[in-house]
């Protein structure tokens, strides 16, 4: 077997910089080496492409699970039909770097949000996740519910606010939404800019936190439920894989209670729920992830109500690889390790890219 080169891209210059960095240590971790070469690119806080021939680009930071990027190395990119070689924008690389394949563990905007796989799709390469229209609007929280509800999906009340909007007094909200509601940036994920608004005195402050990190904001009514979350892997003819459950001693699961207190929650594998409920719940996630034009892998998040209802919350394009995440962990759950996930990941990236070359030189 022919080892392929694999490139996993990861840092980045959106607030999901070290979740990113997180993701990209325990994915590069996995990746089997009898299968592939590894290399390493690290996007600076600034935008700038890092590649260092040693690897050597994570380092140890002050908290134990929180690495850092080391910014000392060569500036490189990827040009417009390179079809995967590196260039380096300082002086000549002493060796030709070829990539078969780019695994871009990338979260939030200019890695999230399409823009990323357009510049790869541009460069001619191979890309493990969405396609560009499928990362976008995985991205969009408001794009999403909107393409969510016109497949007949159930979702959770929400409003859609810009920066540019009059936006009503909390009261109004509150009629609406009814109590706590919660306030999100549209294009961001990991719990970053999220407040949960009990009182009309948080209205301002947590607006004010959204609109930091976007211009449009989404205001979601709280729902009673469990919170789900289910694997989807595949392009044309997608698996789910089984349900995990969220399970926290809080009741706002926030970024630092996700990242840096993650003693104080779970995953519960399999969701505790009964077997019809399963098998609902992994075929709503396989039908949000179609809606939603996902290619690759996706996490479909979903509440499950007292009342036994699904309602879709969103889908994670670029799910974490983090020692927490809930993606590997539930297809580790039924039989799929790691390294054999990143492996279909690979193939499922390629073959798109094939089929796709396929269909572009068939109509020149």
């Amino acid at each position: 077997m022919t080892k392929k080169n694999i490139c996993v891209l990861f840092g980045g210059k959106s607030a999901e910089h070290n979740i990113s960095l997180r993701s990209a240590k325990n994915l590069i971790a996995s990746i089997n080496r009898e299968h592939f070469n590894v290399y390493l690119i690290g996007i600076t806080r600034k935008g700038h492409w890092i590649y260092r021939p040693d690897n050597r680009l994570l380092l140890d930071g002050e908290h134990p699970n929180q690495p850092v990027l080391n910014t000392e190395g060569i500036k490189v990119c990827l040009p417009p039909q390179c079809n995967g070689r590196l260039y380096s924008l300082e002086a000549p690389l002493k060796e030709e770097v070829v990539f078969d394949v780019v695994f871009p563990m990338l979260h939030g905007p200019l890695g999230e949000d399409g823009a990323i796989q357009g510049l790869l799709k541009v460069a001619n390469v191979p890309f493990v996740g969405p396609d560009v229209l499928g990362a976008a609007v995985g991205m969009d929280k408001d794009v999403m519910k909107s393409l969510l509800t016109a497949a007949g999906l159930p979702i959770g009340k929400y409003r859609t606010f810009r920066s540019s909007d009059n936006i009503p007094a909390f009261d109004s909200i509150a009629g609406e939404l009814g109590t706590p509601v919660y306030v999100k940036p549209a294009n961001m994920g990991s719990s970053v800019g999220i407040s949960k608004v009990d009182t009309a005195s948080q209205w301002q402050p947590a607006l004010e936190e959204a609109f930091k990190y976007d211009n449009k904001i989404v205001v979601e009514a709280n729902i009673n439920g469990k919170e789900l979350e289910c694997a989807v892997l595949g392009n044309a003819h997608p698996e789910a894989s089984t349900v995990g459950e969220v399970s926290k001693e809080v009741d706002f699961y926030d970024y630092e209670t996700k990242y840096l207190k993650s003693t104080v929650s779970k995953a519960i594998i399999p969701a505790r729920i009964g077997e019809d409920a399963l098998e609902a719940v992994r075929n709503t996630a396989v039908s949000a992830y179609k809606a939603l034009q996902c290619e690759g892998l996706g996490r479909v998040d979903v509440f499950y109500t007292e009342e036994g209802e699904i309602l879709v919350n969103e889908i994670n394009t670029i799910p974490g690889f983090t020692n927490i995440s809930m993606y590997p962990k539930l297809w580790k759950a039924v039989g799929l390790p790691t390294d054999q996930l990143i492996d279909k990941l690979v193939d499922l990236a390629i073959s798109r890219h094939r089929r796709q070359a396929e269909v572009l030189e068939a109509t020149r």
